[in-house]
C-alpha cells in the first residue's frame, strides 16, 4: 500500500487541505482590481499576525531572501554589525553581512545552547560613540531547536539607542508570541513554508518607522530586494514585480485559519507539543540537543549516534519525514519538527513511530514509554 507522507520537519511544512484548495483556483491579472483587494486583505492579516502597525511586505523569495532584504536595505558597507551565532543560520547571517561588506562582530555560543543577552548588553554599553549600526538576531535557531531570548537582547539594544534590531523571525513568526510593536523590533523576516502553512515561495519583511529612516542613508545596492519599492505598491495593494498569485491565494486560507484559532491558542499549542516531544524523548532515554529553557516551540533536536539509520526507518516504515543534523551535526542528531499544521494526533503518531523505530534498532526502553509521556502533556 502506498503511504501518505507525514512531514515532522520545520519546512516545508504541512499544507491544510484548505489550503491547497485555495491554491487550485484559476489564477487572475496581478494588476487587477480583483487582486488588489486580495493584497489589502492580505496586508491586514499579515500585520495581525506581526502584531504591529508598521509595513509588512511580501517578497517572492525564501525566508533567506527576507533577511538578505533587511540587512541590505537599512546598512552601508563598513557599518559596524553584532551578529548573533550559535547554529547554521546565525552563521549564515553573518556570511550575508560579510559578503555586502559589513564590519561583522559576532556573539558567539556552542550550537545548542542560547545566545548570552549579557554579552550583547556589554558590547552595546561599551559604545559611546554609538558605531553599532544593528544587531542581527535568529530568534528560533532552526539548526539545534534552540530559542534565544530576543526580548531581553532586544532591551539591550533598546538601550542603545541607535542599533537597529533585526531579527531572523522564520522559524519562530506565527509559533511562539512576538510582539513586534510592543517590543519595538525594527526589521523582522519570515517564510511561507514554515508557521504561515503554505508551501516555499513567500517571504515577509515587516520594518519599523526607525529602520524607514536608516534606509535613506543606506548605500548598499538593491534592485529586486528594495524594500521602499514593495513598500509604495503596498500602499497602493499592488506588487512590484510579478508576484506567486496562487501562493497568496493560499495565504489568505491560512490566514483566515489562524485568526479564527487566534494567537494564544496557536502559541499553546506550539508550547503543547514541543512539551510533549521533549517529555517523550526523555521518557525514551534520549539526549535532548537543547536545555529546557531555551526550547524552541517550532522543533526539538535529540542527540544520537544513530541519527541516521532512525531517520531513515522511520521514512521506510512509517513514511514519516524527519530532518538531520547540519554541518557538524550531521549524523549527530535528528530533529523531530512540529511546526505549523500540527496536531496532538500527529505528536502522538510520530512518538509512536519513532518507538517501534528505536525497539527496532535494538535500543532499551520501555514499550510505551515514549506515548506515554507524550500523552500525559497533551492530556493535561
Amino acid at each position: 500500500m502506498e503511504n501518505k507522507q507525514m512531514l515532522m520537519i520545520p519546512g516545508p511544512t504541512p499544507v491544510p487541505e484548505k489550503v491547497l484548495l485555495a491554491m487550485a483556483k484559476h489564477p487572475i491579472g496581478h494588476r487587477s482590481g480583483d487582486f488588489s483587494k486580495v493584497i489589502g486583505e492580505l496586508t491586514a492579516g499579515l500585520k495581525w499576525l506581526h502584531q504591529t502597525q508598521n509595513d509588512v511586505v511580501m517578497l517572492t523569495a525564501s525566508g533567506t531572501g527576507a533577511m538578505e532584504a533587511g540587512i541590505i536595505n537599512f546598512l552601508s558597507s563598513g557599518d559596524r554589525v553584532l551578529v548573533g551565532n550559535n547554529g547554521k543560520f546565525g552563521d549564515r547571517w553573518a556570511k550575508v553581512s560579510k559578503a555586502y561588506g559589513l564590519t561583522v562582530e559576532e556573539v558567539r555560543a556552542e550550537w545548542g545552547q542560547p545566545l548570552d543577552p549579557n554579552a550583547f548588553k556589554a558590547i552595546l554599553e561599551s559604545d559611546s560613540q554609538k558605531t553599532v549600526k544593528a544587531v542581527i538576531i535568529t530568534h528560533s535557531e532552526t539548526s539545534t531547536g534552540v530559542l534565544n531570548d530576543l526580548e531581553a537582547i532586544n532591551a539591550a539594544v533598546k538601550a542603545h539607542g541607535q542599533a537597529l534590531m533585526i531579527v531572523d523571525a522564520v522559524t519562530s513568526l506565527g509559533a511562539v508570541n512576538l510582539p513586534v510593536d510592543e517590543w519595538g523590533l525594527d526589521v523582522v523576516g519570515s517564510g511561507s513554508q514554515k508557521g504561515y502553512m503554505i508551501p516555499p515561495g513567500l517571504a515577509f519583511v515587516s520594518v519599523s518607522a526607525k529602520a524607514w529612516q536608516a534606509y535613506e542613508g543606506a548605500k548598499l545596492p538593491k534592485f529586486y530586494l528594495d524594500l521602499k519599492k514593495y513598500k509604495k505598491a503596498t500602499d497602493e495593494n499592488s506588487s512590484p514585480f510579478t508576484p506567486p498569485v496562487n501562493l497568496m491565494y493560499g495565504l489568505q486560507a491560512s490566514l483566515e485559519m489562524m485568526q479564527a484559532e487566534g494567537l494564544d491558542a496557536i502559541f499553546a499549542r506550539h508550547r503543547r507539543h514541543t512539551e510533549a516531544t521533549r517529555a517523550a524523548a526523555k521518557a525514551l532515554g534520549l539526549s535532548l540537543f537543547a536545555p529546557d529553557g531555551a526550547a524552541s516551540p517550532a522543533i526539538t533536536a535529540i542527540e544520537s549516534d544513530s541519527a541516521e539509520a532512525i531517520r531513515s526507518a522511520m521514512r521506510k516504515k512509517f513514511d514519516i519525514a524527519l530532518a538531520g543534523g547540519q554541518d557538524h551535526l550531521k549524523g549527530k542528531v535528528f530533529r523531530i519538527g512540529h511546526l505549523g499544521f500540527v496536531c496532538d494526533r500527529d505528536i502522538l503518531s510520530c512518538v509512536g513511530a519513532l518507538e517501534a523505530t528505536l525497539m527496532g534498532l535494538g535500543h532499551s526502553a520501555a514499550p510505551g514509554a515514549g506515548v506515554a509521556a507524550a500523552s500525559k502533556v497533551l492530556c493535561a
